[in-house]
């Protein structure tokens, strides 16, 4: 597979299938480019079936099933790149939830989201701290020349965060990038920001438009481009193929960037303002209170667009009193959220976090820029993230108790703190930022999620052998589950009992426990959470697919207890599976375990039949 040219495979099999207008939809799972042809009857499987790098094509459950392999994902990816269907990012399952509550499905989302831009996030944070500490320090003035331009080049990225969310929004929701750019790009356009700021009432075609600042934004893109997504689809359908590649384009633009603005802007400056009022009314008899719900709050409000509702009012004070008591409890909610990155930084195993973690810790310690901290250390996560709302809550309590406030409108941060020293007691705001800077570190660093070391030579080297090492020049696979086993020529699936993906068995699962066969790194999990590869430290590729064409459950039913890039031992939990809802959904429960690589190894032999225990030797593999 080595030698496949994976653009051409991908645009041969697009046009033997009759192209893209006879597809309705592509996904793919462990092993299978799984299309929903319009008229099979336009589709060439004989051709198809002697591509370089197919293996056999399948017809069942409604799909026409091209069986690649393990390089389904990359050749999935090129099919992205000349077809409207998926991305590179989207990975098997296409739309496929995420398991856990709305909320923890929501932050994986976003967090997906931010996850290829977050190099860039945490270089452009470093750089507003270090210009943060060039000002305060009087090393450069901000209003030097050389000082704009540097600023600019620094807070670009987080000014035009919209459009930058666009790209990776639309990667995920499945939707033109370039267009949903464009709609981004109109929210932040220096008109629009303009009308936001001027105040006046402004209308469109005579409806009333709530005008609210889109720059930084995170919520309101990320909605217009699932929208977006919905409505390109819809318009694919529609409309005859002569006009469809510039009306579409066209009639988006359109329609979204009006509809987001008379939408997503009163909704969030609705409830924004709500938020801001009812605190400010609680500073004037429970000042404690106000402040633990800000200094708690002050993230999530920022994640969701509604601290623009507390700007004015913070303007408002600094204009006519000269400082702003709102203000104060914001330094221990962003200092805490800082605490928590940093002790990640220390005790993560995963290098890749550290190095995340460690700048964003520090630009949001020196000016207060947590954005690279959040969406790619803490919201991922969730327990810093939750760490930081709880110190921040104490912290901002604290500082609410002090009648703590800024004298002027600053980023909260250890450099910005001068501005906080004539209003209120310093002395307990600086209780409040250390409680608030305890709190977080200490739950983070002793109950935070440590994770698993990643897949370099240094962890490899450092980490024991598994027990799945046999004798020199042997290995020994073991069980991944408890139950019956079954020869893999026996197994309902034709692809699997030929052996065209391996040799391997077969178990009929008496538990809803999966447990890896072997101590290496995790090379695919599938969104879906049916299906594992695992290539072991000897360089047996194992494939653990938990039921048989359970993707079509869409992740219903399953848990993944790893992640891609994870490092796991023998005998390690892979996943859950609620094998009720697998029958009832109509799906077996067999779990297949095949060694993908079969025909690079000597031999592959099963060790036992009858009934196994997970952990028990199941597979010798000749090296």
């Amino acid at each position: 597979m080595a030698s496949v040219d994976y653009r051409s495979l991908a645009a041969d099999i697009l046009r033997e299938v009759g192209g893209e207008d006879n597809v309705s939809s592509a996904v793919h799972c462990a092993t299978r480019l799984r299309l929903r042809l319009k008229d099979e009857g336009k589709a060439d499987t004989g051709a198809i079936e002697k591509l370089p790098g197919v293996i056999t094509v399948m017809k069942a459950g409604g799909q026409y099933q091209v069986v690649i392999g393990n390089d389904v994902p990359t050749v999935y990816a090129e099919l992205s790149r000349i077809t409207r269907f998926g991305s590179e990012d989207a990975g098997a399952g296409g739309d496929a939830p995420t398991q856990g509550n709305l909320f923890n499905r929501f932050i994986d989302m976003v967090s997906g989201i931010f996850t290829p831009m977050l190099w860039p996030l945490a270089g452009s944070g470093l750089f507003k701290a270090f210009l943060t500490m060039a000002t305060t320090f009087g090393w450069i003035k901000a209003t030097d020349q050389s000082y704009i331009i540097l600023a600019a080049a620094a807070d670009a990225l987080f000014y035009f965060l919209p459009i930058f969310l666009a790209v990776t929004a639309a990667r995920r929701f499945k939707a033109n990038q370039f267009t949903a750019m464009a709609i981004a790009g109109a929210l932040v356009y220096p008109t629009i920001v303009a009308l936001a700021a001027d105040g006046k009432p402004v209308a469109f075609a005579g409806i009333p438009v709530v005008m609210m600042n889109y720059t930084s934004s995170v919520i309101p893109i990320l909605v217009a481009v699932w929208l977006l997504g919905h409505l390109e689809r819809f318009l694919l359908k529609i409309l005859p193929s002569a006009v469809r590649n510039f009306l579409v384009p066209l009639l988006c633009i359109a329609i979204m960037v009006p509809l987001t603005l008379m939408t997503v802007g009163p909704v969030t400056t609705f409830i924004s303002a709500g938020i801001s009022n009812g605190v400010s009314a609680i500073f004037g008899f429970a000042p404690w209170l106000a402040g633990a719900i800000m200094g708690g709050l002050w993230q999530v409000f920022v994640l969701f667009g509604l601290h623009w509702g507390f700007v004015p009012l913070m303007a408002t004070d600094l204009a006519t009193l000269h400082y702003s008591i709102m203000f104060g409890p914001v330094v221990p909610a962003v200092l805490a959220q800082a605490a928590s990155m940093l002790a990640v930084a220390l005790r993560s195993r995963s290098a890749k976090r550290r190095a995340v973690a460690a700048p964003a810790a520090l630009s949001g310690f020196l000016a207060g820029v947590t954005e690279p901290g959040i969406y790619g250390v803490n919201l991922p996560l969730k327990k810093p993230f939750y760490f930081g709302i709880a110190g921040g809550a104490v912290g901002g309590a604290i500082a609410g108790m002090g009648g703590s406030a800024a004298t002027a409108f600053v980023f909260p941060s250890l450099l910005s703190l001068p501005a906080f020293s004539q209003v209120g007691s310093f002395a307990v705001l600086m209780l409040g930022v250390l409680a608030a800077v305890l709190i977080a570190f200490l739950l983070t660093f002793f109950f935070g999620p440590r994770e698993q070391a990643d897949d370099d030579a240094a962890a490899a080297a450092q980490e024991p052998a598994g027990p799945a090492v046999a004798a020199a020049g042997n290995i020994t696979v073991l069980a991944p589950v408890t139950g019956a086993v079954v020869a893999l020529a026996d197994v309902p699936d034709k692809v699997f009992a030929s052996g065209a993906m391996g040799a391997g068995l077969g178990i009929v699962p008496e538990e809803d426990r999966v447990y890896s066969p072997v101590s290496g790194t995790v090379q695919a999990v599938m969104k879906t959470g049916h299906a594992y590869g695992i290539k072991s430290d000897d360089g047996v590729e194992v494939l653990v697919h938990i039921g048989i064409d359970t993707v079509q459950m869409k992740g219903e039913g399953f848990v993944s207890a790893v992640s891609r890039g994870d490092r796991v031992e023998a005998g390690a939990l892979l996943a859950t599976v609620d094998r009720a809802k697998v029958l009832e959904a109509g799906y077996d429960t067999t779990t297949l375990m095949v060694v993908t690589n079969t025909k690079d190894l000597t031999a592959v032999v099963p060790l036992a039949q009858g009934r196994l225990t997970h952990g028990v030797p199941a597979l010798d593999v000749e090296l």
